[in-house]
């Protein structure tokens, strides 16, 4: 079979990108953001629109990191039940997190339709399938505790999983009706056009170098020019350097690596994922598949490098889809590509506030199609005036992972480690 192109598939089927050249000036503005994706763009929006000055400046393109290269699932549930959440913020702020979160996927595509963003958004429902008993064990409390509060999940099983998604492998899923997917960077470039025509000033190519103070503001230097603003926001995610002390280490640069298959025929679309529903699974290395616009099935899992086939990437990639959908087997791969997802040990985003004037925004975990948004607006709101107590992330410190270093050193056979051990999981099924 012939190998598959290296090549972000999203980047063939996006619309051009905003027009954007290096920064080559200085400028004085009311807030520089340093990153071009989802959570940048979103910010950069959310401050023009309310008629602040915004600069906005990325060391690649917009969208070139992680927005650009995800699987564009809108998940829009965490990983902890609403009990645990408020167990570890406090009964206030989780309040605000849990309703923030059983809105964000709607408030998502309410985003798309009100800046009219060309994004082949699908709101068809995901499902969440597990791989052996004790992920149906714990999904159960994950459905029963998030549909408790609000959420409209649907328990599938047996029959219903196979029928739901087309795939042998499941007996038992979650199904969450608010669930979808996104052409993730169509809605950066989108998000980003939008900030562009309100006002938003954007620059590519223009890597920032230093951050320093001067006075009651603080000067964002990148090769040609420079920036000088009052607030200064960090959205580099999972391609954050040691621009600001300690905060690449407050997450791990864990890899999803993925492939498009070529278009399905219509047969097979009524089949596997029918009505475009997107569906992931609660494997450690996990799965994860949606269409593209053109009947292209998208499928990833957890890699290991930025070069996808490194310790058997493409092996794992076939396997996987083999495994969830056996009908494929004779199917041929189009492209593979892969991008970095900021992990942090909660699982969860963060939002810091460093220094009077900086705030960052990432470690989306996997979380990002659903979430940059919501962070994108929360840190508008903060910008704007709104108290700590009234934002939807809490404000933490920076804190970094003890032997981040090692951690980061070893990532790359972790997803070999993590396959054998689902395969063991699937085997060993208790």
């Amino acid at each position: 079979m012939m190998k598959p192109k290296e090549e972000v598939h999203w980047r063939t089927t996006a619309p051009r990108g905003p027009d954007c050249s290096s920064l080559e000036t200085n400028l004085t503005v009311d807030t520089v953001i340093v990153g071009g994706g989802l959570t940048g763009c979103r910010t950069a929006l959310g401050l023009a629109e309310s008629g602040m000055s915004v600069a906005l400046l990325d060391a690649k393109e917009i969208g070139w990191g992680a927005s650009g290269r995800s699987g564009g699932q809108c998940n829009p549930i965490w990983r902890e039940t609403p009990a645990q959440l408020i167990k570890r913020f406090g009964e206030a702020q989780a309040q605000r997190l849990i309703k923030t979160t059983l809105n964000s996927a709607d408030a998502l595509f309410s985003d798309i339709a009100k800046y009219n963003i060309d994004c082949d958004a699908v709101q068809a429902g995901w499902v969440q399938a597990a791989h052996n008993r004790s992920a149906r064990r714990s999904l159960e409390k994950l459905g029963a505790a998030w549909s408790a509060v609000g959420a409209k999940i649907e328990t599938l099983e047996g029959d219903a999983v196979k029928q739901a998604t087309g795939s042998p492998a499941y007996n038992f899923a979650l199904r969450h009706a608010a669930g979808g997917h996104v052409q993730p960077l169509s809605l950066t470039r989108g998000y980003a056009k939008n900030a562009q025509e309100k006002g938003a000033q954007l620059f590519s190519d223009s890597p920032v170098t230093s951050i320093e103070r001067q006075g009651k503001q603080w000067r964002v230097t990148s090769p040609s020019g420079s920036v000088t603003a009052e607030k200064v926001v960090l959205t580099t995610n999972a391609y954050s350097t040691d621009l600001w002390p300690g905060l690449k280490q407050t997450f791990l640069p864990m890899i999803s690596i993925a492939i498009a298959t070529e278009p399905l025929s219509k047969e097979l679309q009524e089949v596997i994922l029918p009505g475009k529903v997107t569906i992931a699974d609660s494997r450690l290395a996990i799965y994860f598949s949606r269409y593209d616009r053109d009947g292209r099935l998208i499928f990833g899992c957890v890699g290991s490098a930025d070069a996808v086939g490194m310790l058997g990437g493409h092996k794992r990639l076939r396997e996987g889809l083999h495994t969830v959908f056996p009908q494929l087997k004779n199917t041929k791969i189009e492209r593979t590509w892969s991008g970095r997802i900021a992990v942090t040990p909660e699982m969860m985003p963060h939002l810091h506030e460093p220094a009077p004037g900086i705030i960052a925004g990432l470690g989306f975990s996997g979380r990002g199609i659903a979430m940059t948004s919501v962070m994108g607006r929360t840190i508008t709101d903060k910008i704007l005036g709104a108290s700590d107590d009234q934002l939807a992330f809490p404000v933490s410190p920076i804190k970094k992972i003890p032997m981040h270093k090692v951690m980061a050193a070893t990532l790359p056979f972790g997803a070999p480690a993590m396959s054998i051990r689902d395969k063991i999981s699937t085997i060993i099924d208790i």
